[in-house]
């Protein structure tokens, strides 16, 4: 195996390079897709001789192409009653401010082991890194003890609608007895694996009261004041949903407000209109909708307080079951990290959101692991070479059993 990557290690940083040249950036972030850069992939599978490969497009009228597409890389294995999944996601997000950047984000730039560019570990490297333990079997002739799915999958980065929302929707690929492994979150040693995720709720809270001067209170009401007094209930209610579950960090759960509009221009103007966010992160041995009653609480009390009416949306609402400890695609992993890094795994839920959820959800045990730095989205985003090579081996061994 070792002598295969120092043969290979340059095209790896090759891939590397070629992949961040073709800018996979969603529609919402200003992009045009995935097609380019899928069209890339799939002719670098195929000269490196994968030939079972199937191809999705989810339509999209707002992309050239008119779809976004996903790929399916199959190699076949001595048991195909249950198949080891390796998703990876196609698209990237955008550089942000380029005067942040120290070189051209779209132009891989290598040093001291770092590859430097836009998507280069986010999720480049676990595209990569499964790429290359599929051309492992390939190239010598071997057969996994299960058949392995390589699947590159469209609009990651805003939602999924158009990605493993649509495959799950739209087509018959997976199998509650299927062992799925999402390489797009973990650490630097290749420790953590994460099984759970806290339940998401996003609130937009919007809160009609009464303008007026700001020297007669008496004759308006005072909308922000009250969204003020509501963002503090809201936030409190941490102290009702009160569990702490030590898998997490935090442990418990939270209710945060993070985002305010813009209400007046003026200081002496008490507004009318108050809109503000909150971000809550919350344990999942609850559910949302039990949230969503004490919510509806602490609004129908401020109204009454305060003169008011107030509306709310939840731009986001995820809940998920989590992948148990003891589940085949936990335990074979835990093994295989084991062998190839000598480390004990240890199991962790994040406050983020991943596709696994959207796994979950179907009954699919989904686990997220990956061995990095934690550069998504950041200016100067970077791969470090070997750690690409480490998640390589680490599957090969994953295929193995």
């Amino acid at each position: 195996m070792d002598k295969f990557f120092e043969e290979n290690r340059r095209e790896i940083i090759e891939l590397e390079k070629m992949l961040t040249s073709h800018i996979a950036i969603a529609p919402e972030g200003g992009g045009d897709g995935e097609t380019e850069k899928c069209n890339a992939l799939e002719a670098w599978l195929k000269s490196k001789g994968f030939t079972n490969i199937e191809r999705y497009e989810a339509p999209d009228s707002r992309v050239s192409s008119g779809s976004r597409p996903s790929l399916v890389v199959t190699i076949p294995g001595k048991d195909d009653s249950s198949r080891i999944w390796v998703m990876a996601h196609l698209d990237v997000v955008p550089t942000g401010d380029l005067k942040l950047w120290d070189s051209d984000p779209w132009t891989v730039v290598e040093k001291d082991g770092k590859l430097y560019g836009r998507g280069v570990e986010d999720d480049q490297q676990g595209l990569c890194s499964a790429a290359f333990a599929g051309l492992y079997y390939i190239k010598n002739g071997l057969t996994p003890a299960h058949t392995v799915k390589l699947l590159f999958v469209a609009d990651e980065e805003n939602g999924s609608r158009y990605g493993i929302l649509w495959l799950i929707k739209n087509q018959n690929l997976f199998t509650k007895k299927d062992l799925i492994l999402i390489p797009d979150g973990g650490d630097p040693e290749g420790k953590t694996i994460e099984i759970a995720e806290k339940n998401i709720l996003w609130l937009a809270v919007h809160v009609q009261g009464k303008q007026t001067h700001g020297s007669r209170p008496d004759s308006g009401a005072n909308a922000c004041l009250a969204a003020c007094d509501l963002s503090l209930r809201l936030h409190n209610l941490e102290k009702i949903f009160n569990k702490k579950d030590e898998l997490f960090e935090p442990a418990y759960s939270t209710f945060q407000p993070t985002k305010r509009s813009k209400n007046v221009d003026s200081i002496n103007i008490i507004p009318g209109e108050d809109t503000f966010c909150m971000d809550c992160r919350i344990l999942p041995c609850y559910h949302l909708t039990d949230v969503l009653v004490e919510v509806d609480k602490c609004c129908r009390a401020v109204e009454q307080e305060y003169g008011v009416k107030v509306e709310y949306t939840t731009p986001q609402k995820s809940e998920s079951p989590a992948t148990p400890v003891t589940a085949p695609v936990a335990q074979k992993l835990a093994a295989a990290i084991k062998k190839v890094h000598n480390i004990d795994a240890k199991f962790i839920g994040i406050g983020g959101g991943t596709v696994g959820a959207e796994l979950r959800r179907e009954g699919i045990d989904a686990v997220v692991w990956s061995t990095l730095d934690d550069q998504a989205h950041q200016p100067n985003e970077y791969c470090i070479v070997d750690n690409l090579i480490k998640d390589a081996k680490t599957l090969i061994e994953l295929f193995r059993e």
